[in-house]
């Protein structure tokens, strides 16, 4: 199971996307005021009490399902197609992280005005895992051609 490269593939997908859980995923500037963006939504930085002033937990959802998809994958190691179908389930998922991280800008955008908005590392994390997500597949892919090809010897 940990032998094989897609298993380091989908168990760091897994720690990415752990990580983004807990990390700002942008900081916006209105009214002169400076808010952090993460999972859980809109807070305020200037106080000592940080607000949630706009809930995104779809986010933070979205988020732990993926790394939650991942993890089941790795433990599938025998039923390779099922394996497939999983990954590209999660890379779909990885893409709708990004168009509702986009619409919760957007909607934030249409509510009040943006002076300025700054991504941080932790933004490109899915894009990194859907990478990783499509090097899995096609490793879980040559595994099965490689199973299927010792049968037909047999």
């Amino acid at each position: 199971m940990i032998q094989r490269i897609q298993t380091v593939y989908l168990l760091i997908i897994v720690i990415l996307m752990a990580t983004t859980i807990f990390l700002p995923l942008a900081n916006l500037e209105i009214d002169n005021n400076f808010y952090l963006f993460d999972v859980t939504g809109l807070t305020t930085i200037a106080t000592e009490q940080s607000d949630l002033i706009y809930p995104a937990w779809a986010l933070l959802a979205l988020s732990s399902v993926i790394a939650l998809i991942a993890m089941v994958t790795i433990f599938l190691f025998r039923k390779r197609i099922l394996q497939i179908r999983l990954c590209i389930f999660n890379a779909i998922l990885m893409l709708g992280f990004y168009g509702l991280f986009i619409y919760q800008i957007w909607d934030i955008k249409q509510t009040v005005e943006v002076m300025s908005f700054t991504g941080k590392i932790a933004l490109t994390f899915p894009l990194i895992c859907l990478i990783l997500d499509y090097l899995a597949i096609r490793n879980i892919g040559a595994d099965e051609i490689l199973v299927r090809s010792l049968d037909r010897l047999r």
